[in-house]
């Protein structure tokens, strides 16, 4: 159980009740909770209320002498609203505490002739490397509703043969591996030596 003060700029109104604002209540998560924990909430937060990183920032200012401020402001500047889910926010954290490159996040591929091939979760364009969390979602009924998990798989696998066609790399990995970073992180870290040679 936390507590701490705030002011009336800091609430918003959601069912009739007087609650903290998304903004307030990110950097309270950020200031008490696990790195990785408060980038995902970060992440959906912002894409959820639209809030930017200044947005977050100024929330975190407006009590900077709190506990937390500094381990709040290193979680804030590097949330991004373009993780698209939980896995793909935990697979940010896990690549930069594995010391590899910032990926590019929702990277578009396109053809020699500039056709839409696909938007990838993650990209490391300088090394013609791509990079895809599987959540179960993308497999089945989840994914389209007129969609079979038989179908899923089959038009994921040719989305795959066109990314391999532009001559990258894709990496996948799933919910699993964020427990178990390592094996992933060092076929990042083979494909990026591959690309160099």
């Amino acid at each position: 159980m936390h507590s701490s003060p705030f002011d009336e700029t800091e609430l918003t109104i959601v069912d009739g009740l007087r609650v903290l604002s998304p903004a307030r209540t990110v950097v309270d998560l950020a200031r008490t909770s696990p790195f990785e924990e408060a980038v995902v909430v970060g992440d959906a937060a912002m894409r959820e209320y639209r809030l930017t990183t200044n947005d977050l920032l100024e929330s975190l200012e407006h009590w900077p002498r709190r506990p937390g401020a500094a381990k709040a402001r290193r979680a804030i500047v590097f949330m991004d609203a373009r993780s698209e889910s939980p896995g793909e926010s935990r697979s940010r954290v896990r690549m930069h505490l594995a010391g590899l490159p910032k990926p590019e996040l929702q990277h578009v591929v396109t053809d020699v002739q500039a056709n839409f091939l696909a938007r990838v979760d993650f990209a490391l364009p300088e090394f013609g490397i791509v990079g895809e969390f599987d959540g179960r979602a993308k497999y089945g009924r989840l994914l389209r509703p007129d969609t079979t998990p038989a179908q899923a798989v089959y038009e994921e696998k040719l989305r795959e043969d066109a990314l391999r066609a532009q001559d990258l790399q894709v990496l996948r990995w799933t919910l699993p591996d964020l427990d178990h970073f390592h094996p992933t992180a060092t076929r990042w870290r083979n494909a990026i030596t591959r690309a160099t040679r």
